[in-house]
């Protein structure tokens, strides 16, 4: 498009164009900006959640050296017991939650099954053992429960693998 085209003078034109050219720059320099910020994120995004888990390590050690120093399994059963209440604390606090899965309708969704298992009092598809717990981050199944399953038939008390 050329100034006599649009009806303007060749000057305003030029402005015009020249606004244009450095809008376009000016907005491609952007998109690369936004890009390198958005991948300095996703690059370090896990670090105040790896410096929150580095205290927890801190303390594995600590129990592990009084351990050492006292040969007491009490001492080192304790110190275990506090840093796994400490970690499912922090994983509550960023969203991650085990799901309960004990005497729920099987979900293929939310449970993996390993094993039926024939049950007269339990109605078919329950959940009667979880062998590896489920978790959800944020109401999303991250890693489903591993579960023993009620089934019908059979005689009572025998197991089936899949």
């Amino acid at each position: 498009m050329d100034p006599e085209t649009v009806n303007i003078p060749k000057k305003e034109y030029d402005e015009l164009k020249d606004k244009l050219l450095r809008l376009g720059a000016e907005f491609e320099n952007y998109k690369k900006r936004a890009k390198r910020e958005k991948e300095e994120l996703i690059k370090y995004a896990g670090e105040v959640f790896i410096l929150e888990f580095l205290h927890i390590i801190d303390n594995f050690e600590r129990a592990f050296q009084a351990a050492d120093k006292t040969q007491d399994f009490k001492i080192l059963h304790k110190g275990v017991e506090m840093i796994l209440k400490e970690v499912e604390d922090f994983l509550n606090d960023n969203g991650v939650k085990k799901m309960k899965v004990l005497g729920q309708q099987f979900d293929p969704h939310r449970h993996e099954a390993i094993e039926n298992a024939a049950s007269d009092d339990k109605p078919e598809n329950i959940i009667i053992e979880e062998l590896q717990p489920g978790y959800e981050l944020n109401g999303k199944v991250i890693r489903p429960a591993r579960v023993k399953v009620s089934i019908k038939g059979g005689k009572h008390g025998e197991n089936n693998r899949d």
